[in-house]
């Protein structure tokens, strides 16, 4: 009777996980909802080739943002990781790219730019380093994007960003997928595995748009 009554309440268990995790298993399965966050502000920088970038060179391309500099010795050789990993799957893709805004432009000159490109392996043709104006770059960064970016000495290697990626579609706006209670995420976790397969996922819904 005692394995009657085990059999019973294992049983219980499964239909009572099943009732649980079913809704969210299909939750997952769904193609996220994305919503625009903002408009892209308008910006012109340096690139690692010397020629000028502005927003204009992304129309009609979807791209991921990201703040970093060269000699970051914290979060930025995962956020490059992360970026080159977005990179390999759509590098066959005209119509994607990534731009990479450094926030030491005294430091990070343009042949600087182009090393760390290329010890990197950052070759996809539209991805962009940029340096310019430190003001006019913490400007597009902590107002334009409100991804945080400053100098602070007390930092290893004198700086602090965000580590979160901006995505943007074909029309210039940033876009994000919503939360499990329907808020918008606004930007990527590029530190975070499951936030760089979130923004893999979203780059290719956008691509399809």
């Amino acid at each position: 009777m005692m394995k009657k009554y085990s059999y019973i309440g294992v049983a219980f268990i499964i239909l009572i996980f099943g009732i649980y995790a079913i809704p969210k298993i299909v939750n997952t399965l769904k193609t996220p909802e994305l919503i625009t966050v903002a408009k892209v502000p308008s910006f012109e920088f340096t690139n690692q080739d010397g020629e000028l970038i502005s927003n204009s060179f992304y129309d009609n391309k979807v791209y991921v943002v990201e703040f970093f500099f060269t000699t970051c010795p914290t979060i930025c050789p995962r956020m490059t990781e992360s970026m080159i990993t977005i990179q390999n799957q759509f590098y066959a893709y005209q119509d994607f790219g990534i731009v990479s805004f450094s926030i030491n432009p005294k430091h990070d000159t343009p042949e600087i730019l182009k090393q760390y490109a290329k010890d990197h392996g950052a070759t996809l043709k539209n991805w962009n380093f940029l340096t310019g104006e430190q003001e006019v770059i913490y400007e597009l960064a902590n107002t334009g994007f409100t991804l945080f970016a400053g100098e602070n000495s007390d930092a290893e290697g004198g700086f602090e960003h965000s580590g979160m990626f901006a995505l943007i579609d074909k029309e210039g706006n940033i876009r994000s997928r919503l939360d499990e209670f329907g808020n918008p995420i606004a930007f990527y976790d590029g530190l975070d595995p499951i936030g760089v397969e979130m923004i893999k996922e979203d780059i290719a819904i956008l691509l399809k748009e």
